[in-house]
């Protein structure tokens, strides 16, 4: 697939920072979907400490009249919440950057260094509408009132949210964010971005038929909702952040769409309780970080010698052990790669975006049935927490596909075939006897332990790679392909590229987004070995993606782009590292 390189238009990046428990990814949600009603593009990250209360906590948000893929580092306005939240993220606050807040959230030497410093007393104004906590209420409606967002979007948005509340806590609610909207109406006129959005988004008039019908949704969101339209009937997950978003998704919906979800004791559990659910004929999904997945390869081994399909989703988060749980990294693609002992299939997928993180996840559940093989779904904490507005996804052409035979008398579980793949059947579905077993095993399911059996079954396994390697997702292109350098990147890494290619604005670059980390996919390969100058960008220390390309062409990379500090790629970080490196 190949894109074109975006328009570059006016946005502003708002950053809201306090500590946790503030209600901050309240106003993350309110915020983006009253903007995006409004007529604006969004997309929104987070980074945050892991505790439950207190620490440093903060929202990037960008708002656009044309569509965003990625964060940057620039903040244009800044609405800190507490001191130590807007101290330890200083070194992001230029001469561009407009603070508004509490000026006792803000020190001197802070305020000196952004070009204006605005003292709004958020708490004075939510106390007089009976009590402090209301003071979120406020923030949003003054920030909806300076981007000139909709009032009565927003107070439906409000209604929506504290509904379930009662009616006196909606109404104080919808005030707080009136007086925010009201009380300080017209105060900043001659801030230039703030005015140069406005100045776009009246332009626009009316919502745009694009934006209007689009969806606001979360990487762990689209990625639940994958399992869905891909059969998903059961998920067994032990809570592992920043995997949880997609188990707590899965059991709101539960009900719903017929799954049965399985917080589990441990990740040993939730994986056989997997491989054990797609034995009976379900369709189901383990769902963990790196530090539990490293508890599920015995079971990604049993997967593999019973042939038996399984789909595992791993948010990735930086290690070793527990490492910066809350933050982001691409350190697993080779524990993927690797996982289990002995020789067997696998496929890798790895999304780049939430539309991708929904088709890629419906995608895992057929290519598990098809292949009767482990599936592992790579994303990270950056595109689980990241929040969007995407076109809605198109469910016409997608088909849960169910291999699965009646078995007669005398069905053999493992028959040796051609292509390596046995007729999978299911206990009660016929007349045959479904035998697994975890030791080498005849054509029968019985143990054995014939040495010329055990090299015919281990080629019979492998065999099954031939056809994989035929129906590997293709890489997306951006830029010209006749560029002489080629820049690889894979999963999360798409949006941050496509936004810095727009803004280097060469012909010479070629941007090669891998969503199929393994096995490679043919095109890659070729362009690799074709390349004048072979570029990797990945989220990790040492160049996984790199490697496992050398291994497969021989060629080493000519750099590498590589950030391992547990924040994301940002745009203008990109830009100014492809400048290095060319």
């Amino acid at each position: 697939m190949t894109f074109s390189l975006p328009k570059k238009g006016p946005d502003i990046s708002i950053v809201i920072c306090g500590e946790a428990g503030q209600g901050i990814q309240t106003l993350e949600s309110l915020l983006t979907r009253t903007a995006k009603l409004s007529g604006y593009h969004v997309f929104s990250t987070k980074e945050y400490m892991s505790r439950v209360r207190g620490g440093s906590n903060s929202t990037s948000i960008r708002i656009s009249p044309e569509r965003v893929y990625a964060a940057v580092d620039r903040i244009d306005l800044l609405i800190p919440l507490t001191a130590a939240s807007a101290e330890r993220i200083k070194d992001r606050i230029t001469a561009d950057t407009l603070i508004i807040g509490e000026r006792k959230f803000v020190s001197e030497a802070l305020s000196r260094s952004s070009g204006e410093f605005i003292d709004i007393p958020f708490t004075e104004t939510a106390k007089k509408l009976g009590r402090s906590i209301y003071s979120n209420q406020v923030v949003l409606g003054l920030v909806a009132s300076l981007l000139a967002l909709d009032i009565n979007i927003l107070k439906a948005k409000l209604r929506a949210e504290f509904e379930d509340k009662g009616s006196e806590i909606v109404d104080i609610n919808i005030k707080a964010a009136h007086a925010g909207y009201s009380l300080y109406e017209g105060l900043i006129k001659d801030d230039k971005v703030i005015s140069e959005i406005k100045k776009a988004g009246e332009a626009t008039g009316d919502v745009p038929e694009e934006v209007k019908g689009e969806i606001v949704i979360s990487g762990a969101e689209a990625v639940g909702l994958g399992a869905i339209a891909g059969g998903c009937d059961f998920i067994a997950a032990y809570p592992m952040s920043p995997s949880t978003g997609v188990l707590t998704f899965l059991a709101k919906h539960a009900e719903e769409f017929g799954i049965v979800a399985e917080q589990c004791e441990d990740e040993i559990a939730g994986i056989n309780m997997a491989i054990g659910a797609w034995y009976a004929g379900g369709r189901a999904l383990a769902s963990t970080s790196g530090g539990g997945f490293a508890l599920m390869e015995e079971g990604v081994s049993l997967a593999a010698m019973i042939e038996s399909p399984v789909v595992v989703h791993i948010a990735q988060r930086p290690g070793p052990a527990t490492g910066l749980p809350t933050r982001t990294e691409q350190g697993d693609l080779e524990l993927a790669l690797y996982s289990g002992h002995g020789e067997f299939p696998r496929i890798i997928l790895a999304p780049g975006s939430a539309a991708e993180a929904f088709y890629l996840t419906q995608k895992a559940f057929n290519l598990a049935d098809r292949y009767q093989c482990p599936v592992f779904i790579l994303t990270d904490q950056y595109l689980m927490d990241t929040v969007t507005n995407t076109t809605p996804f198109d469910t016409g052409g997608l088909e849960v596909e169910r291999h699965i035979v009646k078995t007669e008398e005398g069905y053999k579980r493992y028959a040796l075939t051609d292509s390596g793949l046995s007729p999978r059947g299911i206990p009660g579905n016929g007349r045959g006897l479904v035998m697994v077993d975890s030791d080498e095993h005849d054509e029968d399911g019985r143990i054995t332990e014939d040495l010329s059996v055990r090299t015919t079954m281990v080629d019979k396994r492998l065999r099954r790679l031939t056809l994989i390697k035929e129906d590997i997702v293709e890489p997306t292109l951006i830029g010209d392909k006749d560029a002489k350098t080629v820049l690889v990147g894979w999963g999360s890494t798409l949006g941050v590229v496509r936004e810095a290619l727009t803004s280097i604005n060469s012909e010479d670059i070629l941007f090669v987004h891998i969503a199929q980390p393994y096995p490679l996919h043919q095109k890659v390969l070729e362009l690799v070995e074709g390349a004048g100058r072979f570029l990797v960008i990945e989220g990790n220390a040492t160049g996984q993606l790199a490697r496992l390309i050398k291994l497969e062409t021989g060629r080493e990379a000519d750099g590498k782009i590589l950030k391992y500090n547990g924040l994301q790629f940002t745009v203008e970080e990109v830009e100014e590292r492809i400048g290095e490196v060319l």
